[in-house]
């Protein structure tokens, strides 16, 4: 009997090998300059011809190779850095596999030229389709230097797949973007077809990289954020403003343990920390790093490396999201300026201020959840002057960097003294005793929708309808959780199937599910009866529902979607309660809509995402009039 089971000859299961590491030239850099900097680098040159189609070329003055490693490397599974079955459950490299060099020789003309700093000479290998053409010694500077020539020579069906070269150019720049954010203390230099695109110097500071690479406008809509939480868990780095934000998550850069990564948990922990505070549709822009000890996350779920797996998935989630809620809240309100490209002429950058810290985040007066409890408030209001009348401010204004306080951003030819983060207190408004809003000058109210104020110098203008429905969101909120969850008996119970593992799931957290105000009783099998919900979402798809909450319980071990749901309820009800547009108000029932907006969370934005106030300094409203 013939045999027909045999085994593969080692070319081609390294190339096989290389259809999961070596998807694109993207790919091939990447895995060379996560070599690189495993190897201690400081400098890495990066150049590429045709999009990394014909040439991909990384040098660095890393530690380098002797002869015996340098061929070492090229063996599959060979790498220095796992050595016993326990290290593999405790990564601090980039790279452990020992897959993706002979994986890329596989497929293309390699050559590497290493040497150690110890030895005189150094060593240079030829590698053509996995076989070795030529070995000798070599005259080469310390660290380690790999060319691949045209990659996919000898797989044209893997050839083809590839795309236009300004399309293959534009994957490696984003590659060495993140690789670029994730190590300031790198320099990295970035050519293509000889033609240098970027170098990014070796910095002290995150933000001075993330100016480089993100732009100097990016970094001024950013904040600081540091926090540390349960286990060793550090987050820190820097997230956007809700004014600052994108179409897609390209702006989204996330790293656990210094490894770039595009974990669901991390990316749903990061859309519940900005909920309610972006439209739909809209993302932050955020350079974020997850420091956890390396034995609590599983780095080897993917071959690209992009995924992992936490060991506790929910302690990592809500880390993030409180962490993430407790800085957005601190930043809100910030000095706020409208831009003019869009009409006339281009603004002078202006400096971007940080709000105090210490910014009151109290329960604002439960009186002021309608337009006619503002009316109670006119005894709290301050007195202003007559509304119909435009006064000049009595002495200059000066920001609060002329006081040589606060974190303030500032102008630099590389990103650096964009702002400090090393014990820096975030600025407040004008008034920093009375909160910002609160201390705005009343000028009056345009078309019985907006609020006209003046700060310093500036004009500002608050949506009376967003900053009142804000109010109310947060009120209602806070009163919902201050109770207990009331449920509705359903008249008829549903009847739910689940799969073998959502049933395992319902049965271990139905003790969770019954707090969330849903309870579920066994109906045999993987069957389950659906009697009671919470009473304020009766009018939703239960069944909807409680798949969503299961779903939830399955990717991140335990599940918002009741708390979601009934925020978009708390939301419809705050949007259709609170002080509409068009809607005509007195002074002081506009100073009490300001004072109570600086004591609400998340001022900045009504629920929905929009801005609750637009602001404009004086010197762009003389450009717009042509007087500067």
């Amino acid at each position: 009997m013939s045999q027909t089971i045999h085994i593969l000859p080692e070319s081609l299961c390294n190339q096989i090998a290389a259809g999961e590491v070596v998807e694109r030239p993207a790919s091939v850099v990447k895995e060379l300059v996560e070599n690189s900097l495993d190897a201690g680098a400081t400098r890495i040159q990066v150049d590429i011809e045709s999009g990394g189609k014909r040439l991909i070329r990384v040098a660095d003055n890393g530690c380098g190779m002797s002869r015996e490693d340098a061929f070492l490397c090229l063996e599959r599974h060979a790498t220095s850095k796992v050595r016993a079955q326990q290290d593999l459950f405790r990564l601090t490299t980039l790279g452990f596999r020992g897959e993706a060099l002979p994986s890329i020789a596989a497929v293309s003309r390699f050559c590497l030229r290493t040497r150690v700093a110890e030895s005189v000479e150094g060593w240079e290998i030829v590698v053509e389709g996995g076989t070795v053409k030529r070995s000798c010694a070599a005259g080469v500077p310390p660290g380690t230097t790999m060319e691949i020539r045209n990659l996919f020579f000898n797989t044209p069906a893997r050839r083809k797949f590839l795309r236009r070269d300004e399309t293959e150019l534009g994957h490696v720049g984003e590659t060495l973007t993140r690789l670029a954010l994730s190590c300031p203390e790198v320099c990295l230099r970035f050519t293509h077809n000889g033609r240098m695109l970027w170098e990014v110097n070796r910095q002290k500071r995150l933000v001075e990289r993330v100016a480089e690479l993100l732009g100097r406008d990016a970094v001024r809509e950013m904040m600081p954020l540091e926090q540390s939480g349960p286990g060793d868990m550090r987050l820190h780095g820097l997230v956007s403003t809700p004014r600052l934000n994108r179409s897609g998550l390209g702006g989204m850069y996330t790293f656990i343990n210094g490894r770039f990564i595009r974990d669901k948990v991390v990316q749903h922990a990061l859309a519940d920390g900005y909920r309610n505070l972006l439209a739909k549709g809209r993302y932050p822009v955020l350079v974020l790093f997850v420091e956890v000890d390396p034995s609590q996350v599983d780095v080897n779920v993917h071959p690209t490396k992009h995924e992992v797996r936490f060991r506790q998935q929910a302690q990592v989630h809500d880390f993030i999201v409180e962490a993430l809620r407790a800085r957005l809240k601190k930043s809100s309100p910030p000095l706020q300026k409208v831009s003019t490209a869009d009409t006339f002429t281009r603004p002078v950058r202006q400096p971007a201020v940080f709000p105090k810290t210490g910014t009151s985040s109290g329960t604002p007066d439960k009186g002021l959840s309608d337009a006619s409890a503002i009316k109670s408030s006119v005894s709290t209001a301050r007195p202003t002057s007559d509304s119909t009348c435009v006064q000049e401010p009595k002495e200059p204004y000066l920001p609060p960097a002329a006081n040589g306080d606060g974190l303030v951003a500032k102008t630099g030819s590389s990103g650096e003294g964009l702002f400090d983060t090393d014990g820096c207190e975030d600025l407040q408004g004008p008034d920093a005793s009375g909160g910002f809003f609160a201390g705005l000058h009343i000028i009056g109210q345009y078309q019985n929708s907006y609020v006209v104020c003046q700060s310093g110098q500036d004009l500002v203008l608050v949506d009376q309808h967003a900053a009142h429905e804000r109010i109310g969101f947060e009120q209602l909120k806070q009163q919902y959780r201050a109770g207990s969850v009331e449920r509705q008996l359903l008249l008829f119970p549903v009847i739910l199937e689940f799969d073998f593992r959502q049933a395992r799931l319902v049965e271990e957290h139905g003790d969770a599910l019954f707090r969330l105000g849903i309870s579920l009783e066994s109906f045999g099998g993987n069957a389950f009866a659906l009697k009671e919900v919470p009473r304020m979402l009766k009018e939703s798809d239960a069944e909807r529902l409680v798949r969503d909450v299961v779903d939830e319980l399955a990717a991140i071990g335990r599940s918002k979607a009741v708390e979601i749901e009934l925020e978009r309820i708390l939301l419809k009800m705050a949007c259709h309660g609170m002080v509409r547009a068009n809607q005509r108000l007195t002074r002081e029932e506009m100073q009490a809509l300001l004072e109570t907006l600086d004591k609400t969370p998340f001022s900045s934005n009504c629920p929905h995402g929009r801005p609750t106030y637009l602001r404009w300094t004086l010197g762009e409203l003389e450009r717009l009039f042509k007087r500067a």
